[in-house]
């Protein structure tokens, strides 16, 4: 059998990283009643605004999908359009009290899903792992 090499080991270690986070994230938002790409909207207002096309470009997604999106989430109760205060044209997502307060419960329940993982490893190795990921993702 060959040698992985240090990249490979890597690329497995990214992967298997990536699997147990949106695996956890999975969970968490249906356990809300939530999809993945709710709890990402959710996620991304928390302290923004965006037009309808900004989000959309932000997930990957095209904008009538993220239009029906908002709609569902807007319908709970969770987001909710306003004017733009720039261009009286464009509309602005903006996530409501009760969405607010839904993503601030999700955050700790991903917490708790996640701090059994990072809690492996001493304080320094952590703030070091944290410092590498925000280098590699900007």
């Amino acid at each position: 059998m060959e040698q992985m090499t240090e990249d490979e080991r890597l690329l497995d270690s990214l992967g298997e990283t990536a699997f147990r986070t949106m695996g956890a994230l999975t969970g968490i938002a249906a356990d809300a009643g939530l999809s993945l790409t709710q709890l990402r909207v959710l996620a991304i207002l928390r302290d923004r605004r965006l037009r309808i096309g900004d989000l959309a470009d932000w997930l990957g997604l095209e904008r009538s999908t993220m239009t029906g999106l908002v709609a569902r989430a807007s319908a709970k109760g969770l987001l909710a359009r306003e004017p733009n205060a720039e261009d009286a044209r464009a509309v602005d997502v903006v996530i409501t009290d009760a969405g607010l307060e839904l993503a601030r419960s999700l955050e700790r329940a991903m917490r708790d899903a996640m701090l059994p993982l990072t809690t492996r490893l001493p304080e320094g190795d952590r703030q070091e792992l944290r410092v590498l990921l925000d280098r590699m993702l900007r």
